[in-house]
């Protein structure tokens, strides 16, 4: 995910339009786009800075990296080891990525956990299959007061949902890039853009790949999608991406049952 500013495509515009239109004429055009742009920009709320939460947390490619490649969440399972993410934060078979849920301040009240196993989409592994940009990841347990203790049990884990639906409430909580980062967190309605459910809040830089999108429900909070899919998660910050979750549940019930893991490509570019 890259999220990238607007200059560079409104250069291209100035240098498209001034071959073909009068100058008063472009003036005009692009003074109309720019206000155009204005009032959507002043409409996308921003993300704010949240106190964390235990179930979601950073994800750094190993125990010695300082700064955070992606987000994840635990989702619940039988065996209570599981993590969520995008496809594209993992490459390789992901042994030895460390997830610290509820990071905050440099801090890690749950502790740090060693990831052991991906499982993803067969798509995803073929040919990065947009639809199919979620990755499921098994984490080593820890003894906790002298017992053999699974991530779930610490934490707790959100439930996995059916796929997000335009019109529905999310809640998204992130971690930008960055080292000793706050997470950030926005509430967001979802509308699809070919496809792929999408929402619009400003903050959600690189790192935030593989947040939760959180949906309350009567049983509780599940989640719904994750930023990934469509140019692996966006390409602006203020506009970010899920792959819907149905191409991905056959890779959550081989996580959950302890099958075979996968070794996943190295993500190719964005496409932005």
């Amino acid at each position: 995910m890259l999220k990238r500013g607007q200059s560079a495509t409104w250069s291209a515009v100035l240098l498209i339009a001034g071959l073909v239109v009068p100058a008063t004429a472009l003036a005009l055009t692009l003074r109309t786009r720019r206000a155009v742009a204005r009032t959507r920009h002043a409409t996308v709320p921003s993300a704010t800075s949240s106190r964390g939460t235990p179930q979601i947390g950073a994800l750094y490619s190993s125990p010695s990296t300082p700064m955070h490649t992606c987000t994840a969440s635990v989702v619940a399972s039988s065996r209570g080891n599981l993590l969520m993410t995008a496809a594209h934060c993992v490459s390789g078979n992901a042994r030895g990525m460390v997830f610290v849920p509820g990071e905050r301040g440099g801090r890690a009240p749950y502790g740090r956990w060693t990831v052991t196993a991906a499982y993803l989409a067969p798509s995803w592994v073929t040919r990065q299959d947009p639809d199919a940009d979620v990755a499921f990841l098994t984490v080593a347990p820890q003894t906790i007061g002298g017992k053999l203790t699974e991530i779930q049990q610490v934490t707790g884990a959100y439930a996995i949902g059916r796929e997000a639906r335009r019109g529905e409430l999310v809640t998204v909580t992130g971690y930008p890039a960055g080292i000793d980062d706050d997470p950030i967190s926005c509430t967001a309605r979802i509308y699809m853009t070919d496809g792929f459910p999408t929402f619009e809040c400003h903050g959600y830089v690189d790192g935030t790949s593989g947040s939760p999108w959180v949906l309350k429900t009567a049983h509780g909070p599940v989640v719904v999608g994750v930023i990934g899919g469509r140019h692996q998660g966006g390409c602006v910050e203020y506009r970010s991406y899920s792959p819907p979750l149905n191409a991905s549940f056959e890779a959550y019930h081989r996580a959950t049952s302890g099958a075979t893991a996968d070794t996943a490509p190295s993500p190719e570019g964005d496409g932005c």
